[in-house]
């Protein structure tokens, strides 16, 4: 029989959170600390702070970057675990059984389990923030590929991505994109009240001025939105999913920066593809990750789980 209740962990480049969680993806405990300095020692005694009173079947992490059985190949966010093996690290210092997974695949399952997407057969799910990220579930069950959602090409000659290729969704639709938008603008002369103080401009800034009808701030919400439903679109053509759900801070300018991918989407699809898929938001919101690491314990999928 399994055990109730799994620890669930989310190791983003700026927050740490830990939570216990229920099987049915309820969270009855969380911490949250910053994951700068000593990101292995917080991660560790933040662990170990959890009450683990219940019965605690292991531990899941959700973190940004590429996985390959147990080790982070690659993480912008976080290159100080570069290399390093985590899970045998965490497994030494807790004593409990530790699963690895993406944070947005993590995000996905999540959704599947207590969300958005928990009555739905098939949906992608994308994280719209300082990058993309994605998770598909298929038939009930987590996609075991790398979902690189945000490194789609979308302008075959593009600007550079972050991640070194050129053209990338990302490059083009997360508020990094759009913050570079804002700077080559500028530079170009447009008029926009955000010239004024552009140093101190955050990427949600920009909806703010959007919404007091600042002609650009619109422009580059909207841009950001087309691209964004060139991605969309593509994933419908490929998995016909239930949904598509969006999640991350930038949902917050649904009306105008989703309602714009949300019409590109509609004529880049198949007609009959896209009338049977909703574009929904994340109801979990950042709790996503964590319920779904929180999972991982409980479940065996090739990239997830090794063999004991």
């Amino acid at each position: 029989m399994q055990d109730k209740y799994s620890i669930g962990v989310d190791l983003g480049g700026t927050n740490l959170r830990v939570a216990m969680v229920s099987k049915k993806g309820e969270i009855v405990q969380r911490i949250k600390i910053s994951s700068t300095g000593n990101v292995l020692k917080n991660l560790t005694d933040s662990i170990k702070a959890i009450n683990t009173e219940q019965e605690v079947s292991g531990i899941g992490l959700a973190v940004a970057g590429v996985i390959d059985h147990g080790l982070i190949t690659s993480s912008p966010n976080l290159p100080s675990l570069e290399g390093v093996k985590l899970v045998e690290e965490i497994e030494r210092e807790t004593g409990l059984r530790a699963v690895l997974g993406n944070d947005a695949s993590m995000a996905a399952l999540g959704e599947s389990i207590s969300g958005a997407g928990q009555n739905l057969e098939s949906f992608v799910l994308l994280t719209l923030g300082t990058g993309i990220g994605g998770g598909v579930i298929y038939k009930h069950s987590l996609l075991d590929i790398a979902s690189e959602v945000g490194h789609i090409t979308v302008e075959s000659h593009g600007r550079r991505c972050f991640c070194g290729a050129v053209g990338c969704l990302e490059a083009y639709a997360s508020s990094r994109a759009m913050m570079a938008f804002l700077s080559e603008g500028i530079s170009e002369g447009k008029e926009t009240a955000m010239k004024d103080n552009f140093e101190q401009i955050k990427p949600k800034d920009i909806y703010t001025y959007a919404k007091a009808g600042d002609a650009f701030a619109i422009e580059i919400l909207k841009k950001a939105g087309y691209y964004l439903g060139i991605g969309i679109g593509t994933f419908i053509n490929l998995f016909s999913p239930d949904a598509v759900i969006l999640s991350g801070g930038l949902t917050g300018a649904w009306d105008i920066y989703v309602a714009a991918a949300i019409e590109t989407a509609s004529s880049r699809s198949f007609p009959e593809l896209y009338s049977r898929s909703k574009i929904i938001a994340s109801a979990l919101g950042g709790d996503a990750g964590l319920i779904g690491a929180a999972a991982l314990p409980h479940m065996c999928y090739t990239t997830y789980c090794r063999d004991d």
